[in-house]
């Protein structure tokens, strides 16, 4: 594996396997029917993909985190459903460019390897959405659309987190799934985060402090009912003053009703109708560069339900992007 030489991750491309659904006599109609598959490693630029999905299967960092492992099984089950979806969205061309695997509890080297990919695919001019796998995966993702902009003059990233958690725990020992937001925010001066979803009950003193020092702007669950015109006002004045955006969604942040596949589920969380309110919103905004979504557990998944909704979800974001 030439392109993740010298990390201890093992990769595996994208899989016609990996995706099923209903059989039609007709062209575009069904998610397994059009997606196409490629090797990250062996990719070349044809200008025929808009959108790249690329799985991210680690749980090491929710394992570090003393939360239930099984995230690590997400993408595949995230595909199964995905594969069954109709189609409604015209003139793009979406490839699976596999999953990278953490080996022997390699989530850093599992980290890079993610990066490595979502840089590539945002240098190709290609909207990543990676599919966890643990909230590691916003350290991954994020240095992935740092180095894609390294170059560049216009590199402040703002991060939209839907999420019952913060997210910000400072690293004591390891990094895991509650660091990922605190590393960026002591790493990088350039970067702004914005939590939607926060649940009191679910955060401690210590992080609510956090999150005031680093001047993190949030929304608490309970302001989560509608998409508000206040709401509108605070991602107004958050996206005018960033160049990018990356959106990445944690499961966990949805009421339980409707994921209960996840390590840590709570009734107080927001509901699907919610998200759909400010997904269209953030991408009109034309500045979202990369997205993911994290913590889907199938073996506590209840019929499916957590893997449809992240399905849906990613169907979702490809409608408006």
């Amino acid at each position: 594996m030439e392109f993740f030489e010298d990390l201890k991750v093992d990769y595996k491309a994208g899989n016609k396997e990996n995706y099923s659904g209903r059989i039609s006599k007709l062209d575009n109609q069904y998610w397994h029917q059009e997606i196409l598959f490629s090797n990250i490693e062996d990719f070349k630029v044809d200008n025929s993909t808009d959108i790249g999905i690329v799985g991210y299967v680690c749980d090491e960092g929710v394992l570090r985190n003393q939360g239930r492992i099984g995230a690590r099984k997400g993408p595949k089950s995230v595909r199964n459903k995905l594969g069954k979806l109709p189609i409604h969205f015209e003139n793009k061309k979406i490839t699976d460019f596999g999953d990278v695997i953490c080996l022997d509890n390699n989530l850093e080297d599992c980290q890079k390897a993610l990066s490595k990919t979502i840089s590539k695919l945002i240098t190709n001019s290609i909207l990543p959405i990676a599919i966890g796998g643990g909230h590691d995966i916003g350290y991954a993702n994020f240095n992935g659309i740092k180095d894609a902009l390294k170059s560049s003059t216009k590199n402040k990233i703002g991060i939209i987190n839907f999420d019952a958690h913060f997210d910000l725990r400072t690293v004591e020992t390891q990094p895991n799934s509650g660091t990922p937001f605190n590393q960026i925010l002591t790493e990088n001066k350039n970067a702004r985060y914005f939590a939607i979803g926060i649940q009191q009950q679910s955060n401690t003193k210590e992080l609510f402090e956090i999150a005031a020092e680093n001047n993190v702007p949030y929304v608490s669950s309970f302001d989560c009912e509608t998409f508000t015109s206040t709401l509108k006002k605070k991602l107004d004045a958050f996206i005018e003053n960033v160049d990018y955006l990356y959106i990445t969604i944690d499961l966990d942040g949805f009421s339980s009703a409707f994921a209960p596949g996840v390590s840590a589920p709570s009734p107080l969380g927001f509901t699907p109708s919610f998200v759909y309110q400010v997904l269209p919103f953030l991408f009109q905004s034309k500045k979202v560069i990369s997205c993911d979504i994290a913590e889907l557990n199938p073996d506590l998944d209840i019929d499916g339900h957590t893997a449809s909704l992240a399905a849906r979800l990613i169907d979702f974001m490809v409608f408006n992007a």
